[in-house]
């Protein structure tokens, strides 16, 4: 859809449509110089889910905090399958609850690959004996 003018939008079914579909079609009227609206309709009886993604788009234009909000309250699908929403079974963390400690986690592995790829250093040859006996027993899609 593009009509560049545009400045009214009607959502029939809102509640319908995911964060990240509702805001997709929200940026569709605004793109002239007239003021524009987006009116979302949803039936009279919402679900909890259905109310609190209604709420965000009345709080918020930032597709950043949207997909945030989206990732929490979906989960971030499956990596290796086909599956488009629901949690993973991460062992060690939580991937919306701890996104700080994971980035953490990721910067100093990137480091440590940078720094001693091999792994032959002395402070992480007992890293590099623990990851040789994972080889072949760790499905990837619970860590990555």
């Amino acid at each position: 859809m593009n009509v560049p003018n545009a400045s009214v939008m009607v959502v029939e079914s809102a509640e319908k449509f995911g964060l990240s579909q509702l805001h997709q079609l929200r940026g569709r009227v605004g793109r002239g110089a007239e003021k524009s609206f987006c009116i979302l309709l949803t039936s009279p009886r919402l679900g909890k889910e259905a109310r609190e993604r209604m709420s965000i788009l009345t709080e918020t234009n930032n597709g950043f905090k949207i997909a945030e909000k989206d990732l929490e309250l979906r989960g971030p699908g499956d990596i290796e399958g086909t599956r488009q929403s629901g949690l993973l079974n991460f062992k060690l963390a939580n991937i919306v609850q701890d996104r700080e400690l994971l980035e953490l986690a990721r910067e100093k592995a990137a480091v440590l690959l940078e720094e001693d790829p091999e792994l032959v250093a002395e402070e992480n040859r007992a890293l590099k004996v623990y990851l040789q006996s994972q080889h072949g027993k760790t499905a990837w899609s619970k860590i990555s």
